[in-house]
Order: C-alpha cells, then structure tokens, then sequence
C-alpha cells in the first residue's frame, strides 16, 4: 500500500480585504454592547460629580469666555468676524472641543477597559464606538446651548442649520480616525498623550477657532492649508447661515477620513489584544 505523501506549510492568514471585513462587521455589530457601555459611563460620569451634566458647557464656555474679554477690553485686536463675536468665538472653541474628545476617546476607553480586556473576549470595536456615542450624547447638549444662543443674539434661524449636525459627525469621524492611530502607541509610552495635548494646544492658534483667518500673509497660508480650517469654518458657516467657503475641502477631509478610519479600526483590531497582553503580563 502506497503511503500518501503531505506537505505543510505556513500559510500567510494576514489577508487585509478579509480583516477590514471582519473589523467593519464587528464595529457595526457591537452596536448594542457600546449603547450599554456608554449609558454605563454617562450616569457614572455625572452620578459621582455634583455639577453634573453643567461640565459639558463648561470647557467651551470658559474658553470662549477668556477671548470675549480680551477682545471686549481691547486687549487684543481682531479681524471682523461678520457675526457678533461672542457666538463666533463660542461656536468655534464648541466645534474644536468636540475634535479634539474625538481624538482622545479612543485612547481614554481603551485604558478605562483595560481590565476586562484581558478578561472578557469582545469585540474591542465595541470601545470605540461606546466612545463615539458618548461623545454625541455630550456634543448633543453643546449644540442645543449653541443654537439657543444663535437666537438669542439674533442671528436667527437658516436652512443651512439643519445640516450643521452632519458637519459635526464629520468632525467626530476626523478626530476619531487620528485617535485610532495613536491609542495603540499611547498605551504603550505615556508621553505620547501628553504630546497631542500639547501639540493640540499650540494647534489651536492657527485654526480659525477664536479669530477669522487673516487677509494676508504666512498664517493665511497655514491656516487654509490646515485640515482642521475646513472643518471649524464649514461647521460654523452652516450653523451661522453663512456660505461654506472651504466646502470642497471639507468634502475632500472627510473622504480621506471615512477611508483611513476603517484602516485605523484595523490597526487598532490587530495591535490593541497585543499591546493589552504586554502590559498585563
């Protein structure tokens, strides 16, 4: 009897197409568990502070609130906004507060779950999109204060206000789609969030949050360069009812980060059970 002869080999189980399948699926899949991960953390985040809910007006308001002074005492000379500045200013320092959350919930929930990460299998997509629903619910009561004071100051109402939400969705998905690169680093050296935080700060002063762009010069340049000018000033022209300058470069941020967020998904699907693994060991 002839013996059959068999060869084995490695074989190569990395296929990308089918991976950025599996991850889509189990990001879209995990709905259900994320809702519940988020209201767990929303009423832990506003049961044990006294302020509660207060805290999501908080940043924007302060900030805003700094730049009114400055500019209303004369310290400081900017360019005309064409809108009364305080909702100027107040819509801006809004929008930018949201990105930047949206940037640092990947990281913030992952070390939040890191606990049950080396105890429970679950989709690790699920954190990602607690996060983003916890970050609508806070965006949510920011927005509701921003309209209020759209009116209050007389701006009024325009048509362009109703797609003003779709703007901030794209924001979410920019801010998160940076965070999804950087968590897995992050969790590995703890400088790196301190850096984004830094780097996020000085960011800040050559984006169109508290002052329009100027008419000429170098800052002009960067600043209409800078991906984050699209999406502070469209947001803010469809909210203010005014026509978004930079919209096609708005459209062209937000293709590219609908298209790199399911690879930072990925990215982050492959290198957080490893990362996890080393530190707990």
């Amino acid at each position: 009897m002839q013996l059959e002869t068999r060869i084995y080999q490695k074989e190569n189980n990395l296929k990308i197409g089918k991976l950025l399948k599996d991850s889509a699926k189990d990001f879209f899949d995990s709905h259900f568990l994320a809702k519940q991960l988020a209201t767990r953390d929303i009423k832990a985040q506003y049961r044990q502070s006294y302020l509660g809910i207060i805290w999501a007006f908080i940043s924007p308001i302060s900030s805003a609130f700094v730049w009114i002074f400055l500019s209303a005492t004369g310290t400081i000379k900017l360019n005309d906004t064409g809108v009364p500045y305080p909702i100027y200013v107040f819509s801006g320092t809004l929008i930018w507060s949201i990105i930047t959350e949206a940037i640092n919930l990947p990281s913030s929930n992952t070390n939040a779950a890191r606990g049950i990460l080396t105890k429970i299998n679950f989709p690790k997509e699920a954190l990602v999109l607690s996060g983003i629903y916890k970050l609508l619910f806070n965006s949510s009561i920011k927005i509701g204060l921003l309209i209020t004071l759209i009116f209050a100051f007389g701006v009024g109402f325009h048509w362009s206000l109703l797609l003003f939400p779709f703007a901030i969705l794209a924001a979410i998905l920019f801010g998160t789609t940076i965070g999804l690169f950087f968590t897995p680093i992050s969790l590995i050296y703890t400088d790196i969030a301190k850096i984004i935080s830094m780097g996020l700060s000085l960011l800040m002063y050559i984006t169109p949050v508290v002052y329009a762009i100027p008419e000429d010069g170098l800052m002009k340049m960067v600043m209409e360069l800078n991906p984050f000018t699209s999406l502070i000033l469209t947001a803010r022209d469809l909210a203010l009812g005014s026509t978004p300058e930079y919209l096609n470069y708005f459209c062209g941020v937000f293709a590219v980060s609908a298209l790199l967020f399911f690879i930072g998904l990925l990215f982050y699907r492959i290198s957080i059970p490893i990362i996890v693994e080393r530190l707990s060991a």
